[in-house]
């Protein structure tokens, strides 16, 4: 049977072992996770310009055509081009926009009221013997 301290190293050689392998496995969940981030970025990045050329190009050549040239579904081109923002223009704004903007933010808030208010009706009122109502009780 082995002694107390042979089980402790024991013990330490296993808890050692283990925490070499949870450190690899995190190290490299960590590694991952940090390039996948760069590469989403990148990948943002890429779609954004995408979709500003497609945007810029809309006049020129149909979404139709860059299917038929470049073998890009349909559906990923509009996708590219929807996301794009659009760029601001210099013109009015729709009729009306502006006054009901002015006007709601002319309102006054609403009471901030706990969602756990109780009426009066609900509260812990005792009921009287045989009443299906709440019916406050009497001081006699």
């Amino acid at each position: 049977m082995p002694t107390a301290e042979e089980i402790e190293r024991r013990v330490e050689a296993a808890d050692a072992a283990r925490s070499e392998m949870r450190s690899a496995a995190a190290r490299r969940v960590g590694d991952l996770a940090e390039r996948h981030t760069e590469l989403a970025e990148e990948l943002g990045d890429v779609e954004r310009e995408l979709g500003d050329v497609l945007a810029e190009c809309g006049d020129i050549i149909e979404i139709d055509e860059l299917v038929a040239f470049t073998d890009v579904p349909a559906a990923e081109l509009t996708r590219w081009r929807t996301n794009a923002k659009p760029s601001r223009s210099k013109g009015k704004k729709p009729a009306g926009m502006g006054q009901a903007k002015s006007v709601q933010a002319r309102k006054p808030a609403a009471p901030n009221i706990p969602a756990k208010t109780k009426s009066f009706a609900s509260q812990d009122v005792p009921l009287a013997r045989g009443a299906d109502t709440p019916t406050p009780a009497v001081a006699s």
